[in-house]
């Protein structure tokens, strides 16, 4: 099956790929000659995934789908969120993104600290964080969404070669003291919030046409 996907993202791309395997080949925005950034202009992951998918669909008729993810730190009050990719600015830039919010954890840390000496109760800060993903499939114009998430905390320092966006510094739940860019790509294929979402996509294509 051919779908066109909603990404200029080369790690999505080709995550996607290897996650869906065998009967489907994906086509990016540069395959069918769109270069302009799609709008993103939602509150939140899903009405973004929406907006993304049904852009495309408007632009070429064809089979299409988009995922807007976010990454949540407890901390920071569910932030980056729906302003993942441009937390640190709108250029897109992910070692400034994972900067940011090393920064913000760090100061809050080192916040407690200070109260604490001052004989002031205050909460551990947590770490705790989770990637969320929100796929929109449109399959003859009509909606079709589907989810995935992965638990996990941020490190404290960024960690491993592989990986994309924020995966030097987000640990998963499934591999204690290893950021998803410590682990190989079928190990991060097999846990990840997109592939959860991509897999439930593949699954329900495939009782379509059973």
């Amino acid at each position: 099956m051919k779908l066109t996907f909603a990404t200029g993202n080369s790690g999505k791309l080709r995550e996607a790929s290897e996650i869906l395997g065998e009967g489907f080949e994906l086509v990016s925005l540069a395959d069918v000659g769109i270069t302009e950034d799609i709008p993103e202009t939602g509150t939140t992951l899903r009405a973004n995934s929406i907006q993304k998918a049904q852009y495309l669909y408007n632009k070429i008729g064809c089979d299409c789908f988009a995922d807007d993810t976010g990454l949540e730190v407890d901390a920071l009050g569910g932030a980056p969120g729906v302003y993942t990719a441009r937390y640190a600015g709108e250029e897109k830039d992910f070692n400034k993104n994972m900067d940011k919010v090393l920064y913000e954890l760090q100061r809050m840390e080192a916040e407690a600290s200070m109260a604490a000496s001052l004989g002031i109760k205050t909460r551990k800060v947590s770490r705790r964080a989770r990637f969320k993903s929100v796929i929109t499939l449109m399959i003859d114009g009509k909606i079709h969404l589907f989810e995935g998430t992965l638990e996990g905390e941020i490190a404290r320092e960024k960690s491993g070669n592989g990986g994309f966006g924020y995966d030097p510094i987000f640990i998963a739940d499934e591999y204690p003291g290893l950021t998803l860019a410590d682990i190989t790509e079928e190990q991060k294929n097999e846990i990840s919030h997109r592939g959860k979402a991509l897999r439930a996509m593949a699954e329900w294509l495939k009782s379509q046409n059973s």
